[in-house]
C-alpha cells in the first residue's frame, strides 16, 4: 500500500524534519489500525496453522470456521507426505494442525512430534466410524494422537474407449500394447506398493531380495509409462491424455463425474487401504484451536462439505447418512465392502532404515 514512498519527495521546505516525524507517526497509526478497518479483518480468538493436502477442504468451510470461532486460519498444502514430513520437522513455518498419512503417523509419533489430543474437547468425534478408529491403531496404537479424516483405497483408473479390454490387475501395467498410456505415481510407497503387490509380496516388507525384484519390475515397467505424476494423474485421464492410471479411491470418484469413459478397479493382486488424519503438533502454539478446528471437521454437515468437494472417502458414519445421492452413498467406489477383497493392507512405518531403503531404491528406478 505504500509501497517506495521517498518522505524526502512528498515534503519540501525549513519543516521537513518535523513534517517527517508526523508522517511517520501517521502511517504507523494507520498501520495499525488497518486489520480493524477494511483492509485486514480481526479474529479476536487467534488463530490456527493448518497444513493439508492440496485441495484437500472445502474453502467455504474455512470461511465458516472463521466466522463461526472468530479463529483466523492460516493455511498451506503440500503434495506428498515425504514433502509435508521435513518442513515440519524443521519448524521454519510453526503449524499447529497437519493431515498425514497412517505411516507417517506412525514416523511422527516415534519421533516425539505430536501432542495427545484432549477428546473431551473434540465431542464431534464420536460421528467417526469406530471400524476406522480400528483400524488406526496399526498406526495410532492407543488412539491418542490422530483422528481419521479421509480413507479409501489405491486402484487402477481406465479409460474403456482406450482399451481393448477390461483392466482388472496390475500386471497389465506391464502390457506393452499399453506403452505411453500409463501414468504411475511420483510417491515411493506407492510405486513399490505397485510392484510389490505385483510380484506377490507384503507392501511392508523390508526384505531386500523381494524390494530388488519390486525394483526391477519397475525398471521394466519404466520404458512404458508416460508419466510419474501426482495430482496430475485427475486431469490426465480426464482429458483422455492417458489410457490407464494409477489413482486414489477419491480422484476416481471426481474423474467418473467428468469423463464417463473412466472406470474404477481394485486390482486382483490387492492393494493399499489408507487412512489420513488430523494430527496435532507437539510443539503447536495454538492447541486449543487445532482441537477446535478438528472438532469443527468432525461435525456431520462439514464433514460432508468436504467430502462434496473433494469427493475422498468420509469416516464420518453421521455425514454418509446425509449424502442425498443414493448412488454415491452406496459407491462401491467411496465406500466398498473390504470384506470382499483379498491382500489388502494398510502402509506402516518401517522405521529410519525402512524409509532409507525404499528411498536408496525408488532413487536408482528414477535415474536409470
Amino acid at each position: 500500500m505504500f509501497k517506495n514512498i521517498d518522505i524526502s519527495k512528498v515534503f519540501k521546505g525549513g519543516k521537513e524534519k518535523e513534517l517527517k516525524k508526523v508522517f511517520l507517526f501517521g502511517l504507523l497509526a494507520t498501520l495499525t489500525l488497518l486489520p480493524v478497518f477494511g483492509c485486514g479483518k480481526a479474529y479476536k480468538n487467534g488463530e490456527v496453522y493448518v497444513y493439508n493436502w492440496g485441495e484437500y477442504i472445502d474453502p467455504d468451510v474455512i470461511e465458516m470456521f472463521e466466522k463461526d470461532t472468530q479463529i483466523k486460519v492460516i493455511y498451506d498444502e503440500y503434495e506428498t507426505n515425504e514433502m509435508m514430513y521435513p518442513k515440519v520437522e524443521a519448524g521454519a513455518v510453526m503449524y499447529d494442525v497437519v493431515c498425514p498419512s497412517d505411516y507417517m503417523i506412525k514416523k511422527m509419533i516415534d519421533n516425539d512430534m505430536l501432542a495427545e489430543i484432549n477428546w473431551d474437547n473434540i465431542p464431534n468425534s464420536k460421528n467417526i466410524g469406530a471400524q476406522y478408529y480400528e483400524t488406526s491403531k496399526e498406526f495410532d496404537p492407543e488412539n491418542k494422537y490422530s483422528v481419521p479424516y479421509c480413507w479409501g483405497t489405491v486402484g487402477i483408473l481406465y479409460n474403456k474407449s482406450m482399451v481393448d479390454e477390461p483392466i482388472t490387475k496390475w500386471a497389465q501395467l506391464w502390457d506393452p500394447k499399453y506403452k505411453n498410456q500409463i501414468l504411475m505415481q511420483n510417491s515411493v510407497r506407492d510405486a513399490f506398493m505397485v510392484a510389490l503387490k505385483l510380484n506377490g509380496f507384503s507392501m511392508n516388507t523390508t526384505n531386500i531380495d523381494e524390494l530388488q525384484i519390486a525394483k526391477q519390475s519397475l525398471l521394466e515397467q519404466k520404458p512404458l509409462v508416460q508419466a510419474y505424476v501426482v495430482d496430475q494423474v485427475r486431469d490426465k485421464m480426464i482429458g483422455n491424455e492417458a489410457a490407464i492410471g494409477v489413482i486414489y479411491s477419491g480422484e476416481a470418484i471426481y474423474t467418473q463425474r467428468e469423463n464417463e469413459d473412466l472406470v474404477y478397479v481394485i486390482p486382483e493382486e490387492g492393494t493399499n487401504v489408507w487412512i489420513d488424519s488430523w494430527v496435532i503438533l507437539k510443539n503447536a502454539k495454538n492447541k486449543e484451536n487445532a482441537e477446535k478446528f478438528i472438532d469443527y471437521m468432525c461435525k456431520p454437515e462439514i464433514a460432508l462439505m468436504n467430502f462434496d468437494f473433494i469427493t475422498y472417502s468420509t469416516p464420518n458414519d453421521a455425514a454418509r447418512e446425509l449424502i442425498e445421492d443414493e448412488d454415491i452413498r452406496n459407491s462401491e467406489i467411496a465406500f466398498p465392502d473390504l470384506t470382499q477383497y483379498d491382500n489388502l493392507e494398510t502402509f506402516i512405518y518401517l522405521g529410519e532404515d525402512g524409509d532409507e531403503l525404499y528411498n536408496s531404491l525408488w532413487k536408482e528406478v528414477k535415474s536409470e
